[in-house]
């Protein structure tokens, strides 16, 4: 999930989280053109996007030293409206395929109608900024000597069993999703 955020003519932040896709150097999002975000992102606009990813929860002798162990990027760009037909059902693939490897095959695509009524805007991976923080706490050489449990609670986001909402079989797809970079622990 993707934050993504603009400055509004009245001088306003707006930031919604977005599903999104990459392919190369594009970043795409897309939505509904009656959307604020998604009609000024089309029209050129400067906009910032960020993804988080928290993995743990540090904590030091001293809560000043508390952290946060995650990986994060800030996109900083222009958004600018696909319009040509090919290359916008191919954005929705790439944002389908983030989402879920495999599943575009599987499902139906837009219909012209929904096509019509979808923005999909794409901003150049020009000016990214990644940061991470991983490890054990710092703590002060002074704090030795506090008996306060220290180290990293690991946090992970982790996909379930698929819900079934037919009667048809659970696709492979769904049943061995596993989030990028993570193995699964439940269920």
């Amino acid at each position: 999930m993707a934050h993504v955020g603009i400055v509004d003519d009245e001088g306003r932040p707006i930031v919604i989280p977005m599903a999104y896709g990459r392919a190369g150097d594009r970043l795409y999002l897309h939505g509904l053109p009656a959307s604020r975000l998604l009609r000024a992102l089309a029209s050129g606009a400067d906009a910032c996007v960020t993804v988080t990813h928290v993995d743990g929860l540090v904590l030091a002798k001293s809560t000043f030293h508390h952290s946060i162990n995650y990986r994060s990027v800030v996109i900083l760009g222009k958004g600018r409206l696909v319009r040509d037909r090919r290359a916008k059902l191919e954005a929705l693939r790439v944002i389908t395929e983030h989402l879920v490897p495999g599943r575009s095959v599987d499902a139906r695509g837009p219909s012209a109608r929904e096509l019509k009524g979808t923005y999909v805007v794409e901003i150049a991976l020009d000016e990214c900024s990644a940061k991470v923080r991983s490890g054990p706490p710092s703590d002060d050489p002074d704090d030795a000597g506090i008996p306060a449990w220290t180290g990293v609670i690991p946090l992970a986001l982790e996909a379930g069993r698929p819900v079934p909402s037919s009667d048809l079989p659970v696709p492979a797809y769904a049943s061995r999703y596993r989030r990028p970079g993570r193995s699964r622990t439940t269920g």
